[in-house]
């Protein structure tokens, strides 16, 4: 396995190592392929009338070059991390570094949001007809909505949900629904708890790696979440609140007690009810779990107990999971989905994914198989917890991913749909060479800049 360091010892003394290499750049190479692949096919499928339902296939997105006052925001916001910002991160005391790394981010996902305007990047995301605040006003008795939640999920039928409502579990329309009733209604107010929930998710997975033993991981991979290009989509997107919940889940149940095991297993089976697809989310759990440096079989009957607390109370309540999953199934199918080929998108969502994750992901999960590999010749059987956090974790958002592209079920938008998951195949990311890391976060930046100046992204 190449040395991570910057520098190697040779009989004169300290040699310069390059801050990448060429496996590195034939990755980068073959993501650059596949995104002009995706973009070139779906200009010529749409232009055959193919149902793909994605202007700028493959980013649910119509092309719109364009500039805005958030547009200075965001370079400033990119220059302070790039500059400043990465050296203090390595130094930095732990506590000052998260409430930072928040801060950044939020500024960082509302200045991506403004490039579209106070308006159009942030009001009126939740307010469209498929949008959850749509339904919101029509919710006046909570447990009545639960109650019948699972019969108005099919399509064509006077009381049907909008597309958003009906494609997750009602814990989704929920979350809108409480802001509603604290008085946190409309647009704006929505946008900006989509904004900071989302943010939360630097802070939730650095506090994970650092419980996990891997603190210097956690102050290498901040800065890129900080600057994640899918805070395009973090921006006033309902999948920011998902993505916010999952990692401080996950990240509760890193942190040693059983208690704070069982919160973690409470916000984790909320999770499972904000969207049908966090199924997989038990994939990194299982990895976190075994992770962990003590008290695992505690922590793994606290966390089941809080999903199965919280999956108890919906059951209560009217709603039960699997009865909502096979409606979700059939209505999935009276939709966009019935005419996007699979042919094109089993391999497309990967393209998005780039766009999403930044072209970081293929060079940093390289070098993390890499690590794996030699990892497990060197272990044999305790590869398990020798291979550590900066492994594991992304390699179980992986496999989480994969099932989600093989499955059928996400076809298109996964830019968004999946950034519960980019958030920890970004730990990969602690795996690059300290001299390169600089340029990687900069080819970040350029990414979420390129894509929300020549796009309108669609929530």
């Amino acid at each position: 396995m190449r040395p991570a360091p910057a520098l190697l010892r040779t009989a004169h003394g300290p040699a310069r190592v390059a801050p990448w290499d060429r496996g590195d750049l034939l990755v980068l190479a073959v993501e650059a392929a596949l995104l002009v692949a995706a973009v070139v096919v779906g200009v010529v499928l749409n232009r055959r009338g193919v149902g793909l339902h994605a202007d700028a296939a493959p980013l649910y997105a119509t092309w719109r070059p364009h500039v805005g006052w958030g547009t200075p925001l965001a370079v400033l916001v990119a220059g302070a991390v790039l500059g400043p910002g990465l050296a203090w991160a390595r130094t930095a005391r732990w506590g000052r570094l998260l409430a930072a790394g928040w801060l950044a981010a939020v500024a960082w996902t509302l200045s991506l949001a403004l490039v579209d305007g106070w308006s159009a990047g942030l009001t009126r995301r939740l307010t469209v007809q498929a949008e959850y605040l749509h339904e919101v006003p029509g919710v006046a008795d909570i447990p009545r909505m639960l109650a019948g939640f699972t019969d108005r999920i099919l399509d064509f039928q006077p009381d049907s949900w909008s597309t958003h409502t009906a494609g997750h579990p009602p814990g989704a329309l929920l979350v809108f629904v409480w802001l509603d009733r604290i008085g946190l209604g409309g647009g704006t107010a929505a946008a900006l708890c989509c904004v900071m929930v989302g943010a939360t998710a630097a802070v939730s997975v650095p506090v994970t790696l650092r419980a996990l033993g891997a603190a210097d991981a956690a102050r290498a991979v901040l800065p890129f979440l900080v600057l994640l290009p899918g805070a395009v989509w973090l921006g006033a997107s309902g999948d920011a609140i998902f993505t916010g919940v999952v990692a401080a889940g996950l990240g509760l149940l890193a942190v040693r007690g059983p208690v704070v095991a069982l919160a973690g297993g409470l916000l984790l089976g909320f999770a499972l009810h904000l969207s049908y697809g966090f199924l997989l989310v038990a994939a990194p759990a299982v990895a976190v779990l075994a992770l962990r440096r003590d008290r695992r079989l505690a922590a793994l009957l606290a966390g089941a107990a809080g999903v199965a607390a919280v999956t108890g109370l919906f059951v209560l309540a009217g709603f039960r999971w699997w009865e909502g999953y096979g409606r979700v199934v059939e209505r999935y199918y009276q939709g966009w989905a019935a005419d996007r080929p699979y042919g094109y998108w089993v391999w497309a969502n990967l393209a998005a994914l780039l766009l999403s994750a930044g072209p970081v992901l293929g060079p940093a999960l390289r070098r993390t198989a890499l690590a794996a590999r030699a990892t497990w010749r060197e272990s044999g059987s305790a590869a398990v917890v020798a291979l550590g956090p900066t492994v594991l974790l992304p390699a179980a958002a992986a496999l989480a991913v994969l099932a989600a592209d093989l499955s059928g079920m996400s076809k298109a938008e996964v830019e968004r749909i999946w950034l519960p998951f980019v958030v920890w195949l970004l730990v990969a990311a602690a795996r690059l060479p300290a001299p390169a890391r600089r340029w990687w976060l900069a080819g970040q930046a350029l990414t979420a800049l390129a894509v929300n100046h020549l796009l309108f992204t669609v929530s």
